[in-house]
């Protein structure tokens, strides 16, 4: 399976479990999250969720050859990029966490990772533009200039300093994060199920419009994308392991 899941007390753990693919999001994979988050969502006796990765890895994103599959009726993307949050889920994040392993972190209502934490948006370095909710969520998640740093650059942002800018609500010591993210989730369960749910549903509708614009920016920014010739290249490029070669935008 590539989603593993288990209960504690009141908490579910899911498992993102493909290593051989730096766990990478297939059909497969974003239907075990898929199913793992709704029932976490259907069974009123699990009051908060752990979305974490293999323990030296988050997730790299995309499956670039198999694809990621359609998105599901309930989440989206994944199985979670634009699923509706009426119960608090938690990233727990070890090592890298890219592209769209940074947008399954964003769209998480808080991240716990550990100091061997890495986040990047390597899109625009292969031709492509963010499309699971970076072009909207990142300038909400982090600091605006930082946010449009890493979309436009590709660099990467290390646990600590997510830390230190507000986009990880704690960090721990390599191996930590699982740990650290059940203990942020036993918090979260003393309180009242029915009070974090009104809360977090009030935070989505104040959202909710912005989030809306920024779904319409991003689909007119992937057309543009594929109108020209660089998503080719730079696929063309990651595949063959070189150096794409880009075209003067006027040419």
């Amino acid at each position: 399976m590539a989603v593993r899941t288990e209960t504690h007390d009141r908490v579910l753990l899911a498992r993102i479990e493909r290593a051989e693919k730096r766990n990478a999001i297939d059909e497969a994979t974003a239907r075990g999250i898929d199913d793992a988050l709704n029932r976490f969502q259907d069974d009123p006796g699990l009051w908060a969720a752990v979305l974490t990765g293999t323990p030296e890895l988050f997730c790299a994103g995309t499956d670039i050859v198999a694809g990621p599959g359609e998105p599901t009726a309930r989440g989206g993307p994944y199985g979670v990029i634009r699923r509706d949050h009426t119960k608090p889920l938690i990233a727990a994040v070890e090592g890298l966490a890219l592209g769209g392993g940074f947008e399954i972190a964003m769209a998480c209502d808080l991240v716990v990772a550990s100091t061997t934490a890495s986040f990047g948006l390597p899109e625009t370095r292969r031709g492509l533009v963010a499309n699971s909710g970076a072009l909207l969520r990142a300038a909400r998640c982090l600091p605006r200039n930082v946010a449009r740093e890493l979309l436009i650059t590709g660099t990467r942002l290390d646990g600590r300093r997510a830390y230190d800018i507000g986009f990880v609500n704690r960090l721990t010591e390599p191996g930590g994060a699982v740990e650290g993210a059940l203990e942020l989730a036993a918090e979260i369960a003393e309180s009242s199920p029915a009070a974090v749910s009104a809360t977090l549903q009030a935070l989505e509708e104040q959202w909710a419009r912005d989030e809306q614009e920024g779904w319409a920016a991003t689909a007119r920014a992937e057309r543009r994308i594929a109108a020209g010739p660089d998503k080719q290249e730079g696929l063309d490029a990651f595949a063959a392991k070189r150096s794409p070669r880009w075209r003067d935008p006027a040419s």
